[in-house]
């Protein structure tokens, strides 16, 4: 098959018109102008670009990945596929020893079925005072007897952990993780420079939504957020949704860190896509109103209703608006990086995240508004099956 667009984000340039060849799901070939032979498929004024990688997520479309349900995993999934995300790592909350057990257990086998990336285990070794939506009462200090439980039931499959590297034990958790070939994430703390510097040197090599539920940046401890941004070995998650961060500091981390070290996620939740009103994260209660979820709780922010697609087209937007205007063309490849090579490269994956020759053919096609048009392997416009997406609660 040859999949022709009016734009093709390649590996470093965009092909003005481009086209992509696909043989076994596979691309082995890629080029700008006309396509060799005619195109099967062609999008003549479109914006083709690598399937969205989402390495933090906890539901969406009414589905919430939280406790590990194998029908609302697929259904989360597929609502976000339809949004142009074709790898998703699920996410879980803070949870009880017994809880989390059961849901790595639900969640490992979608792994190895090839549904989920991996598993991103966001808690239970939080600060409390920086905990967010997570439920004060299911935090703890890392512990090695129940992180080699988990690793045990996991098999692999547990991908990424969120850890605050000033907690009791936190530095030797990081290296047990570390030895287990997981990601270790450095976020919802309160951790000095030099805490989280340790941290890094023990081989934590991600920042969990950067800014967001941590010390802020000042200017006698500057805390996380200079020792995360400032060190090459890091990769500093942003939710570039509008409401987490303003668009000006997303575009002035990627002209400080580069897309290269930057990956957009949606930290969604189950009320992603969905109208406003009550629904739970976790154990948690939760309004979204405006698009926006809050803990009903406390107000606080409680994750995100953004999809990957939207969160691309608002990078663009604010990477080429004043008063540092990015060449579009420039800006497509950094919100591409930002959105699908970069996560892929923190999951250490090489076979997607770009287009380019030996790469899967995850293709997104996005319209001149940058709305999703098309996504390969699916009918982004056929009706969801809804037997199995959950509700608002």
């Amino acid at each position: 098959m040859i999949i022709a667009a009016g734009a093709v984000v390649g590996d470093g340039v965009v092909h003005r018109p481009g086209w992509v060849s696909i043989r076994d799901g596979v691309i082995d070939d890629i080029g700008s102008g006309l396509p060799p032979t005619g195109p099967d498929l062609e999008f003549r004024s479109s914006t083709m670009v690598p399937g969205f990688v989402d390495q933090h997520v906890h539901g969406g479309g009414g589905a919430s990945y939280t406790d590990g349900d194998p029908d609302q995993v697929r259904a989360g999934v597929a609502f976000h596929r339809r949004h142009g995300t074709t790898t998703t790592v699920t996410s879980t909350v803070s949870a009880s020893r017994a809880e989390l057990a059961g849901i790595v257990a639900r969640l490992a086998p979608l792994v190895r079925d090839g549904v989920s990336a991996g598993i991103h285990l966001e808690g239970p070794w939080i600060a409390p005072g920086r905990c967010g939506a997570h439920a004060p009462d299911r935090l703890r200090a890392p512990d090695l007897d129940e992180i080699d439980r988990l690793l045990e039931i996991a098999d692999g499959t547990i991908v990424m952990v969120t850890i605050a590297p000033e907690l009791p034990g936190a530095l030797d958790a990081v290296e047990r993780f570390v030895a287990a070939g997981v990601r270790v994430a450095v976020g919802h703390t309160d951790a000095t420079y030099e805490q989280t510097r340790a941290a890094l040197d023990r081989g934590a090599c991600v920042a969990t939504h950067l800014f967001n539920a941590m010390a802020p940046l000042g200017h006698r401890e500057p805390g996380p957020v200079l020792a995360l941004t400032e060190d090459p070995r890091v990769v500093v998650e942003l939710i570039g949704d509008g409401v987490h961060l303003h668009p000006a500091l997303v575009a002035d981390v990627e002209r400080t860190v580069g897309a290269g070290r930057t990956a957009l996620v949606t930290d969604a939740m189950v009320a992603a896509g969905m109208a406003d009103g009550d629904y739970v994260l976790g154990s948690l209660d939760v309004c979204v109103l405006h698009g926006v979820a809050r803990l009903r709780s406390n107000d606080a922010i409680a994750g995100s209703t953004a999809t990957m697609d939207a969160l691309f087209s608002r990078t663009v937007a604010g990477l080429v608006a004043e008063p540092n205007p990015m060449p579009r063309d420039d800006a497509l490849l950094a919100a591409s990086a930002m959105c699908s090579t970069t996560p892929a490269r923190v999951l250490g994956r090489e076979d997607i995240g770009l287009l380019a020759v030996g790469y899967r053919a995850d293709l997104v096609v996005l319209d001149e508004e940058l709305q999703v048009q098309h996504v390969t392997g699916i009918d982004i416009n056929a009706a969801p099956d809804t037997t199995t997406e959950g509700s608002a609660s």
